[in-house]
């Protein structure tokens, strides 16, 4: 499940994520991201994940239909919320791969850095 959250950035698309990703979940986030965009041109994405029981295959090509019709440049920074290491290395491997998008992982506790680091230009 993925849960929309305020984070109070204006252009942040920020969410909470638990359990199995849906289509309809990613659907949602997509959604708002290219609202933010078209009123922005720039985003900021906050993650804060609490657990990952996996994703379902239609959310995968909704995640692949997005990248190919709006892409990550208009991506700036991606703060990752997480205590799981795994998740972390995902993180780092993410941003050697899209070098254009600063991407950051903080433990569950430091979610006001996250937001800091979010804000920085």
């Amino acid at each position: 499940m993925l849960e929309l959250i305020d984070i109070d950035i204006d252009n942040a698309v920020a969410f909470r994520m638990s359990g199995k990703i849906t289509e309809i979940d990613m659907s949602a986030i997509f959604d708002r991201a290219k609202e933010k965009i078209a009123h922005y041109g720039d985003i900021v994405i906050f993650e804060q994940i609490d657990s990952f029981e996996g994703i379902e295959i239609t959310a995968i090509v909704d995640e692949l239909t997005y990248l190919f019709e709006i892409g990550l440049a208009n991506i700036k920074r991606v703060a990752v919320l997480t205590d799981q290491k795994w998740i972390e290395n995902v993180a780092n491997f993410e941003s050697k791969l899209f070098t254009q998008i600063k991407i950051k992982c903080f433990p569950t506790d430091e979610k006001l850095s996250a937001i800091l680091f979010l804000k920085e230009q």
